[in-house]
Formats: C-alpha cells, structure tokens, sequence
C-alpha cells in the first residue's frame, strides 16, 4: 500500500465515523418526524411502565419493568423497529464504504457486529414488541440480548478470518 493509499484511508475513516453518527441522528429525526403524535405516544408508553414481579422459587423474587397495556403501544413499537432497521440499513451502507477504502479489518469486523445487531434487533422489534404483549416486552429484551451476543460473535469472527487469512 502506498504511503498516499494509506493516508487517503486514514483521512476516510473519521468521516465514515463522523458520517455514521451523522446518519443515526437523521434516521431518528425521519422516525420521529414519520410518526404521528410521537411526543405523546411516548409519553403514554413512559407513563404505562409499571413494575412487574416475578417469583424466582427459593431466592426470592426479581421486580421488573414493563408496560402495564403493551397492546395499547404498538405505533411506539413500530418507531422502534423502524428505527432499528433503518440504523441496519446505514451500517450495510458504511460496510460497503469500508470495503471500498479498505479500511482496517478491526473497522470492517465493528460494522458488521453494529450491522446483525441492529437488523436482528429489527427482526426482535417485529416479532416481539408488535405482538403487543407482557411476554413478548420481556422475549424483545431477551432476543435482543441474544442478538447482542450474535454480533460479538459475528465481529470475533470475521476479525479472526481475516487475521487466519493474513497468515
């Protein structure tokens, strides 16, 4: 790589970076903008939220929120959702520039991991929250704790393949 190749890359990666916030900012200004009353549906969720408890046998119990009417936030759940696919969408998008300037593997591996997470957070949203249920609230934030886990997985291994591939 030249000395120029390389400093054009190190000039590309603070505006993909700056680019990326960037894009989040406008996605939620769209979702915002996009959604009729949000303040007030917002509001409404926020103000719903009520501690659950659940029994967890001899130890005692574990006090959880959750709104109290789930079904009653299903356009605030599809915000979420949207906004969720819509920040998966920007990351396939930054992904292709990565690979355009090549950037580093570390940057290409980050914006995989952020890309399974937001679109399976997407998928989470879809599935679970627009069920409009108390188990499905509590199956959104399991699902997207298993997403998280997934991208850390996915980040790992494309950073290690390309690693084994260097060698």
């Amino acid at each position: 790589m030249t000395k120029r190749d390389t400093r054009q890359r190190s000039l590309s990666e603070p505006l993909i970076t700056a680019f990326s916030v960037a894009g989040v900012f406008i996605i939620l200004g769209f979702v915002i903008a996009l959604t009729p009353d949000v303040s007030q549906k917002t509001n409404a969720f926020f103000n719903d939220l009520t501690t659950v408890t659940y029994n967890l046998g001899s130890s005692g119990t574990l006090n959880l929120l959750a709104p109290a009417h789930p079904s009653q936030h299903i356009e605030f759940f599809r915000a979420i959702s949207e906004f969720f696919l819509a920040v998966g969408i920007l990351q396939i998008i930054f992904l292709a520039f990565r690979l355009f300037i090549r950037s580093p593997i570390r940057r290409i591996s980050e914006t995989i991991g952020n890309l399974v997470f937001w679109l399976g957070g997407a998928v989470v949203a879809n599935v679970y929250l627009l069920a409009g249920t108390r188990n499905g609230w509590f199956e959104f934030w399991t699902g997207l704790i298993l997403v998280l886990g997934i991208s850390l997985i996915a980040r790992f291994t494309v950073y290690l393949a390309a690693s084994s591939a260097r060698r």
